[in-house]
């Protein structure tokens, strides 16, 4: 291409500076709350899906690592986390210091000199300790430090990631207290007043022990959202449970079929009944790549077609699936080019382009690059809608892809 549009990437990830919450919580708390312990490894497996490290003592034999202590929880920062700037062959599952990292993981100046050289402008970024929707709080035993929290991340987020040092080009992505839709609510609200416009959430909440979208539990929560124009942002694994075959299925049985929580979460979203409810809610699904969408919504809609009588859905789901996807649903990905060769069966509308930095999955450096490859055969308006454009109207940014900024504290 002659020229390829300046990226807004609605999926990345922050590696959290071990200040945040030691900075935030009430002094009562910070023994107990998140905190970096440095410690050597035991033992830790990635088997099934399944995540399980293990620290040693101090003085114990093995790697040494940065570990993110909470209450009985133990989680070392790896180089999955950040992976960037390594060779693909030398990423392995191994735990890693701050050090060990690149700057631009967890530091906002080194973030914009990462994204000047991968063509991005903005960027959406996902948690790491907190995980993709919160789920270390909500999984807490102490509900009144989870909250304490999940609100200290949220000002972080909002106050010093994507604070003045970012000038704009760092997008809030905020957390909920997801054991309680009323207060999910009020911390949608709070945040919202002060101009986010995106709240991570999980892909299928019963999985983490949560009420399905099928029951009314989370309406406070989606009331609030869309009052406020809170797009609901679901990254794969915001379930704590990533797809897989089997216990003892590799890494890369579940690294290839990542799509499918995205898969089953949709077509819930798709029979639930919410749009009707909630006309001007909006969900994205990031990293869940967007070549599978066409099919899904060929059979959604003919069982809406043929069976919505014995199906459940008659009396709520009053439209096709596909028009309610058209109107509420946006599919991230990085690199599909097969979803891009069926973009008309997406709809132009619903897509979005992201890098995943710092991930080993992510294109970082060559995002533009791959951009150009697989979008050549697109006119260049919708190639712009795609790597921007989209973004732009989503998530409530300038004309010129940036964040306005926060409005009065809440």
């Amino acid at each position: 291409m002659e020229t390829f549009p300046k990226i807004i990437s609605v999926d990345d990830h922050t590696v959290e500076p071990p200040h945040v919450w030691q900075d935030r919580l009430p002094s009562k708390y910070r023994d107990i709350g998140p905190r970096i312990v440095r410690a050597p490894l035991k033992e830790m497996t990635f088997l099934g899906g399944k995540f399980a490290p293990v620290m040693g003592a101090r003085g114990d034999d093995g790697p040494i690592g940065d570990w993110w202590v909470y209450e009985d929880l133990h989680r070392p920062l790896t180089r999955l986390d950040t992976a960037v700037g390594y060779d693909r062959d030398e990423i392995k599952l191994e735990v890693i210091t701050y050090e060990q990292m690149r700057p631009g993981s967890f530091s906002v100046p080194d973030r914009l000199a990462d994204m000047d050289v991968n063509h991005v402008q903005s960027a959406l970024c996902f948690p790491t300790f907190p995980r993709f929707c919160g789920q270390t709080f909500t999984e807490a035993k102490d509900r009144e430090l989870g909250l304490l929290g999940v609100r200290a991340y949220n000002d972080w987020m909002v106050e010093e990631w994507c604070g003045p040092d970012a000038r704009g080009r760092l997008i809030p992505l905020t957390l909920v207290p997801l054991w309680d839709a009323r207060l999910a609510a009020a911390e949608v609200r709070r945040n919202a007043a002060r101009g986010v416009r995106a709240v991570a959430f999980s892909e299928i909440p019963p999985h983490l022990g949560l009420p399905s979208i099928h029951t009314d539990e989370w309406d406070p929560f989606l009331q609030a959202c869309d009052e406020t124009g809170t797009v609901i942002a679901m990254h794969i694994g915001s379930s704590s449970r990533m797809p897989s075959t089997s216990a003892d299925a590799p890494p890369a049985v579940g690294s290839t079929i990542t799509f499918a929580n995205c898969c089953f979460s949709m077509v819930d979203w798709l029979m639930s009944g919410k749009f009707e409810r909630f006309p001007n809610l909006k969900i994205m699904y990031a990293e869940g790549q967007i070549g599978w969408i066409p099919y899904i919504l060929e059979r959604a809609d003919v069982v809406w077609e043929e069976n919505r009588g014995w199906g459940g859905v008659a009396d709520k789901v009053l439209r096709p699936p596909s028009e309610l996807f058209a109107g509420h649903v946006f599919g991230c990905f990085f690199d599909d080019a097969f979803g891009l060769k069926n973009l008309d069966s997406i709809g132009v509308g619903n897509v979005l382009y992201e890098t995943d930095y710092p991930h080993s999955d992510s294109t970082w450096p060559k995002s533009r690059e791959v951009g150009e490859a697989q979008m050549g055969h697109l006119a260049p308006d919708v190639v712009d809608r795609i790597v921007r454009g989209n973004a732009i109207d989503l998530l409530g940014l300038t004309p010129d892809g940036l964040w306005p900024g926060p409005g009065p504290a809440a």
